[in-house]
């Protein structure tokens, strides 16, 4: 074979080469950039969405009937009253636009009624909140009473003293504003009073809270009522105490106290013993007597005008709790009576 020919067979052999490794190099490109294809996807099974929740939008005034302090309710008895989710919607209602106290400045105290009352087909004592609305531009009294019948005689004490002052009641929707930036027209009887405290307390400081009563004098009214000419006794008898009610105008000391020593109540060597202490209870009450009479024309002689005008037009509201289904019904319990300072509601709601 010529030179020649074995160049051209050498050269077309390199071509050959050249040819396939360029093919086989692409085909390997082609392999590697080639995806694999995908997998068919599972159908998801959809889970039960649970119901969307709703909650009741709170009341602006919803919990105005428990910031007011229920006065004289035993301490053991409190979580009697919120037992229940009592519905005060009257009261809220009251101080809406067309309300009767709407715009007004009103003053709250809470306090309690046992009574006999119908509930799921079956007569119980229930403990009752009531709310006393006094509408009035100053705070009706900044005193609290002190009494009951076991008590010998009544105190009126500061409301301080007993850890209860008017304060202002925030609605909801100002709670966040700040307190004295805020012209309230709500007040409350608030007590401070912790009840982890009351184990450290004394018997008779206890039991005062539970005699406790908002006090109210209205000097406008006093020349209408009487002044009481009886006198509470506790005699400290050896045997055992003497309880009875003396009226200085109606019995007379010496047949008084012959009825009690027939009746064995009092000792007969006690008998003079006891006419002095009767004698001496009348003169404090006496006294006392006079003493509420130079304080009340000198109350009147000093007024203005301005606060005769507010004492008239003083008007009292009681609020009894509207029945729902799950609350006792109360509507044939209603009285107007608040207590033996305040005297009737002028309205019961």
């Amino acid at each position: 074979m010529r030179k020649g020919a074995k160049r051209k067979a050498a050269s077309h052999e390199q071509e050959e080469k050249q040819v396939k490794a360029s093919s086989s190099s692409q085909e390997n490109l082609n392999n590697n950039n080639r995806k694999p294809a995908p997998k068919a996807k599972l159908a998801k099974t959809s889970k039960p969405q649970p119901e969307p929740e709703y909650f009741e939008d709170k009341r602006n005034l919803e919990d105005l009937w428990k910031a007011a302090f229920p006065v004289g309710t035993e301490w053991d008895q409190l979580d009697s009253v919120y037992q229940f989710n009592w519905s005060f919607s009257n009261l809220e209602d009251a101080f809406e636009e067309g309300g009767k106290l709407y715009g007004k400045k009103v003053y709250l105290f809470g306090c309690t009624e046992p009574q006999l009352v119908p509930y799921k087909g079956e007569n119980k004592v229930i403990c009752i909140p009531v709310i006393v609305a006094v509408d009035s531009p100053f705070p009706p009294s900044d005193k609290i009473g002190i009494n009951s019948v076991q008590r010998e005689a009544e105190e009126i004490v500061p409301m301080k003293q007993m850890k209860m002052d008017w304060v202002p009641y925030i609605p909801l929707e100002k709670r966040d504003s700040q307190v004295d930036r805020l012209k309230s027209q709500i007040f409350i009887l608030s007590c401070t009073q912790r009840r982890v405290a009351l184990k450290q307390m004394k018997i008779d400081r206890l039991k005062k809270y539970e005699y406790c009563l908002p006090y109210f004098y209205q000097p406008l009214k006093e020349d209408e009522l009487e002044q009481s000419t009886e006198v509470q006794i506790i005699f400290p008898a050896e045997q055992k105490p003497v309880f009875c009610e003396f009226d200085w105008e109606l019995d007379e000391l010496d047949e008084f106290t012959d009825k009690l020593i027939e009746a064995d109540e009092l000792d007969k060597d006690q008998k003079d013993a006891f006419k002095d202490f009767v004698k001496e209870k009348v003169r404090e009450a006496k006294k006392a007597n006079r003493q509420a009479r130079e304080a009340h024309r000198k109350a009147l002689e000093e007024m203005s005008e301005e606060t005769k005008a507010a004492f008239q037009n003083m008007r009292f509201y009681k609020f009894y709790p509207v029945h729902t289904p799950d609350t006792p019904d109360v509507s044939n319990v209603k009285a107007p009576f608040i207590n033996r300072y305040y005297g009737k509601a002028h309205e019961i709601l």
